[in-house]
């Protein structure tokens, strides 16, 4: 069985600055998904928070991101916005 791949729609990416987070939407086998990854995963990655960059941030980190996002999809797929918090890095990929 191959592994899960998250296909991000780059169009949809948009800065919730009032939630402190960058949500976007996405396809994992065919089905879409919203999603919602928290600055504080951000600045786990990159060892600061985003200040106005979160969109720039996002594409550097964009590989552990979308891994983190398959790790809280399988916590939990019928949520109407899936949250990657910082519980769904691998240990590897923080700073």
């Amino acid at each position: 069985m191959a592994a899960q791949q998250l296909e991000i729609d780059d169009a949809t990416l948009f800065d919730n600055l009032d939630d402190r987070q960058l949500e976007f939407d996405g396809q994992v086998d065919g089905e879409a998904y919203q999603f919602a990854v928290q600055y504080s995963v951000i600045e786990a990655l990159g060892g600061s928070q985003p200040d106005g960059d979160a969109e720039e941030s996002f594409r550097r980190y964009r590989d552990p991101i979308a891994q983190a996002a398959l790790a809280a999809l399988a916590n939990g797929p019928d949520r109407p916005i899936i949250v990657i918090s910082e519980n769904n890095l691998d240990r590897e990929d923080q700073a």
